[in-house]
């Protein structure tokens, strides 16, 4: 195991994301089309593609340097099965992030994200020494909001239009978890 690579439930590590695998994410991508649809921005036909997603690594990669993002991917052997991502990480006296997950529908009900935000949130306050940890779901998402929950983090509002999702703006009820 490398100090990239962090185990999470079963034989599904967290590793960050890396270059070689554009190949990967895009056959996850490909694979949960339908079931990501309804949760995430609507995304041209490039983004399923392998040069699309090497852009979007490379972005990526470019945010991680900089500190302002850490890409993780949910991998079994060699498979990508999901993402876990913390973005707009802040310094100074917010030392605060944003968290977003999503986990293949071949892996649902079992503890996959439960686990893997168990694991952003002591790696944001052990790692990254962070404050506080946002999430935001869509008011139909339980699943989400009970694994939020589960994991520590309270409902602090509803944020009206608040992402542009599956083509329109849309409502959502943000969480937060304070870590220290």
């Amino acid at each position: 195991m490398t100090a990239e690579t962090y185990p999470l439930t079963g034989s599904v590590q967290a590793r960050v994301l890396r270059p070689t695998d554009a190949e990967r994410m895009k056959d996850a991508y490909q694979l949960n089309r339908d079931h990501l649809a309804p949760w995430e921005p609507e995304r041209a036909e490039e983004f399923f593609t392998t040069a699309g997603q090497s852009r979007v690594i490379a972005s990526k990669l470019a945010l991680h340097v900089a500190g302002s993002e850490v890409p993780l991917v949910l991998v079994e052997e060699d498979r990508v099965i999901g993402a876990l991502t913390l973005t707009g990480i802040v310094r100074g006296p917010f030392l605060s992030a944003n968290l977003g997950y999503w986990v293949d529908k071949e892996f649902n009900s079992r503890g996959i994200g439960s686990a893997a935000v168990a694991f952003a949130v002591g790696f944001s306050r052990q790692e990254l020494g962070l404050h506080r940890l946002q999430a935001a779901t869509l008011p139909h998402n339980a699943a989400s909001q009970e694994i939020l929950k589960r994991a520590g983090f309270d409902e602090i509002g509803l944020a009206p239009r608040y992402l542009k999702i599956a083509g329109s703006w849309q409502d959502h009820i943000l969480y937060q978890h304070i870590l220290c």
